[in-house]
């Protein structure tokens, strides 16, 4: 089994040779590791995109908007997710972004959850029938794993979701009553053995 060092050596390099700068090709080998690390065949699509590559033409997407449309070419998902990372602060004021073909869409997840963690918040991403949830760049939840994923998604759409507690407030009276249990009463002998001078004096 090939380390999650090897994996993100070897997608570094290769996308070099691909023709991306150094800087991107780092971005893109940290991006395929965490694919690997969270199940996702992230080898299998960067070696099947850059086959396509070689031969077709791909549309670049430098300034991220509410709707993103690709007349002529499917978007190249390397720089579009290094354009979503990099603007992620204007993602997030967006709330929710529309793109339609976007080659190799498998590939944009992980510079999705990477923003996740910088801005705080979780992520949801849909292309198609597929669902995706980013958490934090902890994990990635999807409707769909081991599967072969499509090579353009027609339809794509980003959802930027505003924390909050997954619990109701009585729920959560209900466990705190619960746990007044655990709490002690302040005695003589608490104060006199807390934090401070005490009754000595050592100066």
């Amino acid at each position: 089994m090939k380390s999650l060092s090897e994996i993100e050596t070897l997608s570094k390099r290769a996308s070099r040779a691909a023709g991306f700068s150094w800087g991107v090709a780092e971005d893109v080998g940290k991006c395929i590791r965490l694919l690997e690390l969270f199940g996702f065949e992230g080898i299998k699509n960067l070696k099947e995109y850059y086959k396509a590559k070689s031969n077709k033409k791909f549309e670049n997407l430098n300034l991220i908007n509410k709707k993103n449309n690709s007349y002529k070419f499917p978007f190249c998902p390397i720089s579009l997710g290094v354009s979503l990372l990099d603007q992620i602060k204007t993602v997030e004021k967006l709330g929710k972004i529309k793109f339609n073909k976007i080659s190799y869409p498998l590939l944009i997840l992980p510079f999705l959850s990477r923003g996740s963690e910088i801005i705080g918040k979780k992520i949801y991403l849909k292309f198609d029938k597929y669902d995706f949830l980013l958490n934090l760049n902890v994990n990635i939840s999807s409707n769909s794993f081991n599967k072969n994923f499509i090579n353009i998604a027609k339809k794509v759409e980003i959802n930027i979701l505003e924390n909050k507690d997954n619990f109701s407030n009585k729920d959560w009276m209900s466990l705190y009553k619960l746990a007044e249990k655990t709490f002690v009463d302040e005695t003589e002998s608490l104060k006199q053995g807390a934090a401070g001078a005490g009754l000595t004096d050592n100066d």
